[in-house]
Protein backbone atom coordinates (compact mmCIF):
# COMPACT_ATOMS: atom_id res chain seq x y z
CA UNK A 1 0.00 0.00 0.00
CA UNK A 2 2.54 2.55 0.97
CA UNK A 3 6.32 2.70 -0.03
CA UNK A 4 8.73 4.89 2.64
CA UNK A 5 11.44 6.46 0.74
CA UNK A 6 14.27 8.58 2.61
CA UNK A 7 17.66 10.34 1.72
CA UNK A 8 20.15 10.72 3.58
CA UNK A 9 23.90 10.79 4.17
CA UNK A 10 25.74 10.19 7.49
CA UNK A 11 22.83 10.07 9.86
CA UNK A 12 22.95 6.51 11.24
CA UNK A 13 20.86 7.76 14.46
CA UNK A 14 17.80 9.64 13.11
CA UNK A 15 17.43 6.82 10.31
CA UNK A 16 16.95 4.57 13.37
CA UNK A 17 14.41 7.32 14.90
CA UNK A 18 12.68 7.01 11.82
CA UNK A 19 12.64 3.28 11.28
CA UNK A 20 11.33 2.50 14.43
CA UNK A 21 8.11 4.52 14.46
CA UNK A 22 7.76 2.89 10.62
CA UNK A 23 7.57 -0.18 12.41
CA UNK A 24 4.35 0.23 13.51
CA UNK A 25 3.07 1.38 9.98
CA UNK A 26 4.50 -2.38 8.70
CA UNK A 27 2.73 -4.53 11.56
CA UNK A 28 -0.27 -2.73 10.85
CA UNK A 29 -0.48 -3.93 6.80
CA UNK A 30 0.34 0.41 5.43
CA UNK A 31 3.87 0.11 5.04
CA UNK A 32 4.61 -2.65 2.08
CA UNK A 33 8.51 -1.61 1.79
CA UNK A 34 10.78 1.18 3.29
CA UNK A 35 13.80 2.33 0.65
CA UNK A 36 16.95 4.07 1.89
CA UNK A 37 18.85 6.27 -1.15
CA UNK A 38 22.28 6.68 0.50
CA UNK A 39 24.55 9.77 -0.55
CA UNK A 40 27.92 8.20 0.72
CA UNK A 41 27.29 7.38 4.47
CA UNK A 42 30.53 6.29 6.22
CA UNK A 43 28.48 5.84 9.13
CA UNK A 44 26.59 2.98 10.25
CA UNK A 45 23.44 3.74 7.77
CA UNK A 46 23.42 0.69 6.03
CA UNK A 47 23.63 -1.65 8.84
CA UNK A 48 20.80 0.26 9.98
CA UNK A 49 18.73 -0.04 6.90
CA UNK A 50 19.92 -3.85 6.33
CA UNK A 51 18.60 -4.24 10.09
CA UNK A 52 15.36 -3.37 9.56
CA UNK A 53 14.88 -5.26 6.42
CA UNK A 54 15.40 -1.61 3.92
CA UNK A 55 16.10 -1.52 0.28
CA UNK A 56 19.47 0.01 0.50
CA UNK A 57 21.11 2.09 -2.73
CA UNK A 58 24.45 3.94 -2.33
CA UNK A 59 23.74 4.58 -6.49
CA UNK A 60 20.32 4.81 -8.24
CA UNK A 61 18.19 6.44 -10.92
CA UNK A 62 15.06 8.00 -8.91
CA UNK A 63 13.18 6.52 -11.65
CA UNK A 64 14.09 3.24 -11.13
CA UNK A 65 13.41 3.81 -7.67
CA UNK A 66 10.09 4.90 -8.31
CA UNK A 67 8.72 2.50 -10.54
CA UNK A 68 10.03 -0.97 -8.40
CA UNK A 69 8.46 0.93 -5.23
CA UNK A 70 5.72 -2.39 -4.15
CA UNK A 71 3.45 0.60 -2.34
CA UNK A 72 0.68 2.11 -5.12
CA UNK A 73 1.38 5.65 -2.48
CA UNK A 74 5.28 7.11 -1.56
CA UNK A 75 6.10 8.45 1.38
CA UNK A 76 8.93 10.75 1.29
CA UNK A 77 10.20 11.44 4.63
CA UNK A 78 13.54 12.72 5.93
CA UNK A 79 15.68 10.59 8.47
CA UNK A 80 15.12 11.58 11.76
CA UNK A 81 11.01 12.86 11.45
CA UNK A 82 8.60 10.48 13.23
CA UNK A 83 4.87 10.91 12.76
CA UNK A 84 3.05 10.80 16.07
CA UNK A 85 0.05 8.42 17.01
CA UNK A 86 -2.76 8.10 14.85
CA UNK A 87 -1.03 8.34 11.38
CA UNK A 88 -0.94 4.72 10.59
CA UNK A 89 -4.83 5.22 10.49
CA UNK A 90 -5.17 8.63 8.78
CA UNK A 91 -2.45 7.52 6.12
CA UNK A 92 -4.93 4.56 5.35
CA UNK A 93 -8.14 6.55 5.16
CA UNK A 94 -6.38 9.01 3.62
CA UNK A 95 -5.27 7.32 0.30
CA UNK A 96 -8.53 5.22 -0.08
CA UNK A 97 -10.58 8.51 0.09
CA UNK A 98 -7.93 10.45 -2.06
CA UNK A 99 -5.76 11.29 -5.10
CA UNK A 100 -3.95 14.30 -4.23
CA UNK A 101 -0.50 14.75 -2.25
CA UNK A 102 -0.59 15.74 1.53
CA UNK A 103 1.74 16.54 4.20
CA UNK A 104 1.60 16.29 8.05
CA UNK A 105 0.92 18.97 10.57
CA UNK A 106 3.65 20.00 12.11
CA UNK A 107 4.12 18.58 15.83
CA UNK A 108 2.75 22.02 18.21
CA UNK A 109 5.62 20.63 20.99
CA UNK A 110 8.37 20.77 18.41
CA UNK A 111 8.13 23.98 16.31
CA UNK A 112 10.70 26.09 14.97
CA UNK A 113 11.86 29.24 17.38
CA UNK A 114 9.00 32.14 16.24
CA UNK A 115 11.81 34.06 14.49
CA UNK A 116 13.28 31.17 12.29
CA UNK A 117 9.31 30.69 11.38
CA UNK A 118 8.48 34.58 9.84
CA UNK A 119 9.13 35.00 6.57
CA UNK A 120 10.21 31.42 5.80
CA UNK A 121 8.42 28.69 3.67
CA UNK A 122 9.01 25.35 5.30
CA UNK A 123 11.56 23.30 3.76
CA UNK A 124 10.41 20.67 1.58
CA UNK A 125 10.56 17.39 3.11
CA UNK A 126 10.18 18.93 6.68
CA UNK A 127 6.74 17.65 7.06
CA UNK A 128 6.99 14.75 4.91
CA UNK A 129 5.36 14.45 1.27
CA UNK A 130 2.94 11.87 0.64
CA UNK A 131 2.32 11.39 -2.99
CA UNK A 132 0.46 8.58 -5.27
CA UNK A 133 3.18 6.26 -7.47
CA UNK A 134 2.02 7.41 -10.89
CA UNK A 135 1.87 11.33 -9.71
CA UNK A 136 5.95 10.93 -8.62
CA UNK A 137 6.45 8.74 -11.62
CA UNK A 138 5.20 11.48 -13.73
CA UNK A 139 7.08 14.13 -12.07
CA UNK A 140 10.74 12.20 -12.12
CA UNK A 141 13.52 13.54 -14.04
CA UNK A 142 16.43 11.56 -13.62
CA UNK A 143 18.89 13.27 -10.91
CA UNK A 144 16.19 14.52 -8.94
CA UNK A 145 16.44 14.63 -4.62
CA UNK A 146 13.56 14.01 -3.38
CA UNK A 147 13.17 17.10 -1.82
CA UNK A 148 12.39 18.78 -5.74
CA UNK A 149 9.37 16.41 -5.49
CA UNK A 150 7.10 18.49 -3.45
CA UNK A 151 8.45 21.92 -4.46
CA UNK A 152 5.17 24.47 -6.12
CA UNK A 153 2.63 21.96 -5.10
CA UNK A 154 -0.43 22.78 -2.80
CA UNK A 155 -0.45 20.29 -0.78
CA UNK A 156 -3.46 18.69 1.42
CA UNK A 157 -2.99 19.26 4.91
CA UNK A 158 -2.82 15.74 7.13
CA UNK A 159 -4.23 16.41 11.24
CA UNK A 160 -1.50 13.87 12.40
CA UNK A 161 1.08 15.62 13.59
CA UNK A 162 4.96 14.80 12.38
CA UNK A 163 8.01 15.41 14.66
CA UNK A 164 10.22 17.14 12.37
CA UNK A 165 14.13 15.78 11.79
CA UNK A 166 15.46 19.22 12.53
CA UNK A 167 14.51 18.08 16.67
CA UNK A 168 16.60 14.74 15.87
CA UNK A 169 19.55 16.41 14.57
CA UNK A 170 19.55 19.25 17.50
CA UNK A 171 19.68 16.78 19.82
CA UNK A 172 22.58 15.48 18.84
Amino acid sequence: MLTVVLECQDQEPELAQTLSVLVAGAVEGLVSDVVVLDHGSRDGTSRVADAAGCRFHSEWDINDILRSARGEWLLFVEPGARPQVGWIDEIAEYVALNRLPARFTASRAYRRPLLQRLGRSVPPLELAYLVPKNQAIASAKSGMRLSEFPKGQKLRQLSSELIPSWVARAAR
